[in-house]
């Protein structure tokens, strides 16, 4: 058996930014240190925060008055923050650059008057955070087309989850530019999301089976699996080695092998060693080499100037 290995994938430099302010503020301020949310969407990642005193809580309200808290990668609505202050918490928010950039195009939009379509998934914490910066309409290509009964002439703009399928989200705005072609699209997939797709459709094309390794709950990372399906190979998403059935290997000679942005590669290691591959070939190298600033009161705390 050979496995292709796909590259880039793993840790996007959100997940590094949201990790690294979770180590720094225990760090800073000792623990515990309340995370609002997953602090990425990997159970790996999220145990060895609360290894080290991290306490994760779903809800604003759960957490003791006075306390420090990290905000999610995912994004927080106001009204999150708004809580947070009448607890009189030490916010540190841990959202990805790129996600706040939407926020800021939906106050924006929202400002000028506009009608917002966001395109994302029903429930997914960033589509919470996003729909909680104004009015706007979701569009969730898995269970409708559907678009608000707004008039052909109206301003439209159009946001995106960063961590959509890119094929998928076409589709999703090629159909809203049917009945709003005057629409201002902002595709704000991110670069990561965009690497690891375009990069295991290249791999799909030589394997047998995909596997991608992630979290059930990680957007990036199903999209990954739906990416190779759709390229007609079987795919499977597993946390890591103890979720694999390796009755999916009979009759396989070549598996590829990918994992989501806030997948840790040791996990990705772990199944390379229990396929016990005769070669490992890398697919795909493209360079990333972006990384996000931390915020202002963590910046010293990594040796950094304010």
């Amino acid at each position: 058996m050979d496995v292709y290995l796909s590259s880039p994938r793993g840790f996007c430099a959100g997940v590094v930014r949201a990790v690294d302010i979770v180590e720094l503020a225990l760090e800073r301020f000792g623990p515990p240190v309340y995370v609002k949310h997953q602090i990425v969407h990997n159970p790996h990642v999220v145990k060895a925060l609360e290894d080290k005193g991290a306490v994760t809580v779903e809800n604003v309200d759960e957490i003791p008055v006075g306390s420090n808290v990290v905000f999610s990668a995912h994004g927080s609505a106001p009204s999150d923050f708004e809580r947070a202050k009448k607890r009189n918490l030490n916010v540190i928010d841990a959202t990805c650059p790129l996600v706040t950039r939407v926020h800021n195009e939906a106050k924006k939009y929202a400002r000028e008057g506009k009608k917002i379509v966001l395109v994302g998934h029903r429930g997914h914490q960033e589509v919470v955070g996003t729909m909680g910066q104004s009015d706007m309409a979701l569009l969730d290509e898995r269970e409708s087309l559907q678009l608000p009964a707004w008039d052909p002439g109206e301003s439209v703009a159009v946001l995106t989850q960063t961590t959509l399928s890119v094929d998928d989200t076409a589709r999703a705005i090629a159909h809203v530019r049917e009945k709003f072609p005057e629409a201002l699209i902002r595709n704000d997939i991110c670069y990561a999301t965009t690497n690891r797709q375009e990069s295991l459709k290249v791999v799909a094309e030589r394997v047998d089976v995909v596997l991608v390794i992630g979290a059930q709950n990680s957007s990036n990372c199903e999209r990954l699996r739906e990416v190779a399906q759709a390229s007609g190979v079987p795919a499977y998403l597993v946390n890591g080695p103890d979720e694999i059935d390796m009755t999916w290997f009979e009759g396989v000679t070549n598996v590829g092998i990918t994992s989501g942005a806030s997948t840790p590669e040791v996990m990705v290691q772990a199944v390379i060693d229990l396929l016990n591959p005769q070669n490992v070939f890398p697919i795909g190298e493209r360079e990333e080499d972006i990384t996000f600033v931390l915020p202002r009161q963590l910046r010293d705390s990594a040796g950094a100037d304010d």
